[in-house]
Formats: C-alpha cells, structure tokens, sequence
C-alpha cells in the first residue's frame, strides 16, 4: 500500500489528500440549492484571469526557393504586418474621400454667370460687326455727335423754360397770366403736332425723282421716319398734280397705280415732295446717312434732291377727329 502511494507521487510520500467536494450519498450531487456547479472551481480557490483572446500571431514562414525559383517577400512582409497589427493596434484602413455637395446657391451663381458671359459675348459680337457705324465716314459722325449735343442743349433750355413758367405758375396773381398764356403756347404745339394748324419756320424740301423703278411707297415712309428721327416738327407732302396732304402720326403709304401714291387715301403722282420744318443741317444729315434714303433710292436709279429753305411752309391741314365719346370738360 506504501509503496503504491509513493509511486503515484514520485517523491516518496503519499499525494496529500485536497479538500473534497461535498456530495450526495452514493456519490450524487450534492443537493443544497446553495451548493456550486460541479463543474465551476471552488470559490475558495484563487481565479485566474483569463488571457486577452486577440489574433492569432502568425510567424511569416519563408520558404527557401529551389534553384531558379523566386521568393515572394512581399507575402513575408504581409504576414509580418498583420502580426505587428495583432501585437499593437489594428491598422486603420483608409476610407473614401469626402464628396462635396452641391447647393442650389451654387447652381444659381454658376448659371448667372454664364448668362452674363452669354450678353457680353454678343453685345461685343453686334458691336463690332455693325455695318452702319463700320460704314460711316469720320465728318459724318462728328456731324452726328454734333446734333446729339445741339439736341441736349435744346432739350436743356426746354426744362429750363419749363421750370421758369411752373415758378410763375405758382407766384400769386402773375399766375392766372402765366397759365393762360402756357395753355396756349401749348395748344399751338399740340395742333401744329395734330396737323389741324398751320406751321412756318426753317426747313428742307426733299424732292424724289424716279428712275428706271418707281419710287416705292416704302421708301417715301423711311424718309418720314428719318426726318422724324431728325427733329422734324411739321411734314407735309405734295405731288406733280399739286395735290398735297398734312403728314403726322397716324398718316399711312401705300403704292397706287401707274407709279402713284396714295396717302390716307388720297391719291399722288410723282415727282413727290416733302416739305419739312426742323433743323436743316441735322435733317440732312440724316438723310445721308450711308445705307440711308439717299443711298436706297439711288440703288433703285432714282434721284433725291435736298434744299434747304429758310422759311418752310407748311399749309396743309388735317381734318380733326370727330369724338364720339370725349368731351372737352370747361
């Protein structure tokens, strides 16, 4: 029996028996609720704390290459990284760049900026490919410029008047005085505008001869639409059989037979003349103009003969407007 019990231990001694765990009869678990898991450690006996789990470390394994073979390193390399990363920290890998987002004040800004980039480019483009301006002489533009400045100055003593006759207008008895002779200036103006009075001042005659075509009815309107664009205050046109009728705003041309025309209808035979009151040297101008009406009825192998008058008359006279609704109100 000793020398069983010295066998099991080695030593000599026998094993010493270890605290036993309390049981059942007939070697059955033990009952009491209190009692612990068979298979969990005794609470007496100190817990060891368990190791940190964490990947496997993984030594790279190299093989030695036969003869004539190569060795991968870069598998090495891999296997060495992704043991230091077991070791230590993981190595964090690199994620997408960021996008940026667009905003609808983005959006906005882009297109305003191209539609500005848009209306340069042609304002540029039609600035620089104007035939008209291309085509003017040097004298005629500076005539031009000149009228412009004629035009403002007349235009500033216009305001300085009516400044001068609303400070009347307003200064006590002188302005019933004042008012009643403004009205009539006024009325002046309006029925030399509305052709119903007669008008004289400086002017030009411009006289249209035809040629191998007819003078248009189209042509007589650009000249009208000149000379108004000119400064021409009152317009009257006349034929060879004498036959004259008022121009204003609403008088229309139209072509008639055999080379006439008819102007509110009233029929004309040519040579036609207009008569115009306004600043000659500007009106002639005008007409001048390269690509003008001079030009368009010489093309057509006509003639346009401009004089200038001192004293226009202009005597034709439009029939008023009979209202059917309006009356003037005392």
């Amino acid at each position: 029996m000793s020398s069983d019990e010295h066998t099991e231990t080695g030593t000599g001694w026998p094993q010493p028996a270890g605290p036993g765990r309390p049981s059942g009869p007939a070697g059955e678990p033990d009952p009491r609720p209190e009692a612990p898991d068979p298979d969990e450690l005794s609470p007496l006996a100190p817990q060891r704390s368990a190791p940190p789990v964490g990947p496997p470390v993984r030594e790279p394994s190299v093989q030695e290459p036969d003869d004539g073979a190569t060795v991968d390193l870069s598998q090495a390399a891999a296997g060495g990284e992704a043991a230091a990363g077991g070791a230590g920290e993981r190595p964090v890998a690199a994620g997408p760049a960021p996008r940026r987002r667009v905003t609808s004040a983005g959006v906005m800004i882009a297109a305003l900026l191209a539609l500005l980039g848009f209306t340069l480019v042609v304002q540029l483009k039609t600035t620089s490919t104007d035939p008209t301006v291309a085509a003017t002489r040097q004298e005629d533009l500076v005539r031009i410029l000149y009228d412009l400045n004629s035009r403002e100055v007349r235009l500033r003593q216009d305001i300085a008047t009516l400044e001068e006759s609303q400070r009347q207008l307003r200064s006590g008895q002188q302005g019933r005085q004042a008012a009643l002779e403004e009205a009539t200036r006024r009325a002046d103006e309006l029925g030399i505008l509305a052709g119903t009075l007669p008008a004289t001042g400086p002017g030009l005659a411009v006289r249209f001869e035809a040629g191998e075509k007819s003078i248009s009815a189209s042509r007589v309107l650009d000249a009208v639409q000149e000379l108004r664009g000119a400064g021409a205050e009152a317009m009257q046109i006349s034929g060879g059989d004498r036959a004259t009728v008022r121009i204003i705003a609403s008088t229309f041309f139209l072509d008639g037979e055999g080379g006439s025309l008819v102007v509110d209808g009233r029929r004309l035979t040519g040579p036609f003349t207009i008569t115009v009151i306004g600043d000659p040297a500007t009106m002639r101008t005008a007409l001048n103009i390269p690509g003008g009406v001079v030009a368009s009825v010489t093309g057509d192998g006509g003639k346009l003969i401009v004089e200038d008058r001192e004293a226009a008359e202009v005597s034709a006279l439009h029939a008023p407007i009979k209202l059917e609704h309006a009356r003037p109100v005392s």
